[in-house]
């Protein structure tokens, strides 16, 4: 069984090399604006993965880094709100016009109606699919120079909230070049991306031609370190302004003034093989869950700063727990003696998210117990992304916000557990589950959707693709005293915006 590094070692060395890019980012454009002191310095926790490509998860890092921008965005609610388009309406069940606002790209050309089609039908033919184009395909077209008319294959009632999305942001034509697609200096947000340095560092500079509030911070340098202790040792030392996901481990050392917790729509989950291997078989699988304790979870990683598991979703739903349902369809469980004979099963996860090698050895435990033989692979989440998608892994533990493609859970449910899901990694295909997610996505009622997506969830938790290991808390780090406009998002869309600065 992998042995752990302390969780409270201070890990010096690997803090010191953090603060050396850091330095070099802030002695580079130092100088301090009038309406907003200096540059931001911003540790992130997940370096790029697809070379900063709106169409993985970078385009998250995008988002809460006030780079890019759709036709719409979300409030605190989830409700869609005007960004690139100023309104819009709805035609028939499967047509919407958006009407776009006088705008110019950060390489100074005009955003119309040509150039909202052209992002739009790129993601489209993306490869992978995004994970919100996972349950629809739609079609755009330009009518007049400030007007698109959106249409869906089938009815999509969630399309405004779909298009807040990061991944379907808007970027101008020298963006798509040599079948590439570079957002740097071609988006429209309060930050142009000027410089990235591979995995290790970013540079962003204000954007002086934003339609918006200007943002009151000259620039941001941005550093990426998945060792979560060396970004709170950062935050501890002053080498950074913000810090991104600080780990629990960490929180009681830097103190209240520096920790930001709030409630989240993340639930940490064990994705178990359907297709292959030992978990194939539904009373095997039904074994492993059987095997977890989330108390344990609970109490001996997160301290006490997250929830036990009550299902796909979890307290940051709130509406939820009201609608739920028992699993339905759950097979028997596999007895102690039948589960001994299985060969070793494969359980990855990813460091990025400090707490999740923990969880790993205290699941790895708890199967043990059960009788599997269990083999951990834990790696940054970029050199485990593809494989997982793929399926090469028995079983494997990620940490999930259940609203962060369209604000509504449909979305998730569809990429991570219908046949064509692009986030699929339980690699589940089964026509209940697939038949009860497109009866959700085809409801408008708000209420009647919501409670659609619970018999879905109820069919995935009966299929046992996935068992739910704990409900996350987020904790944001940095110095509530000094540091003014850093938004903590349950959804994690945004995080540093224009409005972010040095008091």
């Amino acid at each position: 069984m992998p042995t752990l590094r302390s969780r409270r070692s201070p890990l010096p060395v690997i803090a010191a090399a953090l603060l050396l890019p850091l330095a070099a980012c802030s002695s580079s454009d130092g100088d301090a604006a009038s309406d907003g002191g200096g540059r931001l310095r911003v540790v992130m926790a997940f370096p790029p993965a697809q070379a900063m490509s709106p169409y993985g998860d970078d385009a998250v890092t995008l988002s809460r880094l006030a780079v890019i921008e759709g036709l719409t965005s979300l409030d605190r609610d989830g409700a869609p709100q005007p960004a690139l388009a100023t309104s819009w309406k709805r035609d028939n069940a499967t047509t919407w016009t958006f009407t776009l606002r006088d705008a110019v790209f950060q390489d100074g050309t005009k955003v119309d109606a040509d150039a909202v089609v052209r992002s739009l039908t790129a993601a489209g033919k993306a490869s992978p699919l995004p994970r919100v184009l996972s349950d629809v395909r739609l079609t755009a077209k330009a009518q007049g120079a400030d007007t698109v008319r959106i249409t869906t294959k089938e009815a999509d009632p969630l399309l405004p909230q779909r298009l807040a999305n990061p991944s379907l942001t808007v970027l101008s034509a020298d963006a798509y070049q040599g079948g590439k697609v570079d957002p740097a200096g071609h988006a429209t947000g309060p930050f142009t991306l000027t410089d990235v340095k591979g995995a290790v560092a970013a540079t962003l500079t204000r954007n002086a031609d934003y339609w918006g509030d200007k943002a009151k911070a000259p620039g941001v340098d941005v550093t990426f370190v998945a060792d979560g202790t060396a970004r709170a040792n950062a935050l501890r030392t002053k080498a950074v302004d913000v810090a991104e996901y600080v780990p629990i481990s960490q929180a009681s050392l830097l103190g209240d003034g520096f920790v930001h917790e709030f409630p989240s729509a993340r639930t940490n989950g064990l994705s178990l093989n359907t297709e292959r291997g030992v978990f194939a078989d539904p009373a095997m699988r039904a074994a492993a869950r059987e095997a977890i304790d989330s108390q344990a979870l609970v109490d001996g990683v997160y301290e006490g700063r997250a929830d036990t598991a009550q299902g796909l979703l979890g307290p940051g739903v709130p509406w939820a727990a009201k609608d739920r349902t028992a699993p339905t369809g759950r097979a028997k469980a596999a007895g102690r003696a039948e589960v001994a004979k299985t060969k070793e099963i494969v359980l990855a996860t990813y460091t990025n998210r400090p707490e999740l090698p923990e969880v790993a050895t205290i699941v790895q435990q708890q199967l043990t117990k059960r009788g599997f033989t269990v083999k951990q692979v834990v790696r940054e989440y970029a050199q485990l992304e593809a494989d997982a998608l793929a399926g090469k892994y028995d079983a494997f533990i990620q940490a999930r916000n259940t609203l962060l493609d369209t604000a509504d859970p449909v979305s998730y449910l569809a990429s991570d557990f219908t046949c064509d899901g692009s986030a699929n990694i339980s690699q589940l295909c089964d026509p209940r589950v697939d038949a009860a997610v497109a009866k959700a996505a085809s409801l408008a009622g708000t209420e009647e959707r919501h409670r659609a997506e619970m018999t879905a969830e109820a069919a995935v938790l009966g299929a046992d693709a996935l068992v739910p290991l704990v409900h996350e808390r987020f904790v944001q780090g940095y110095d509530g005293d000094r540091v003014e406009g850093v938004v903590l998002d349950p959804m994690e869309r945004t995080l540093i915006t224009a409005d972010t600065h040095i008091g």
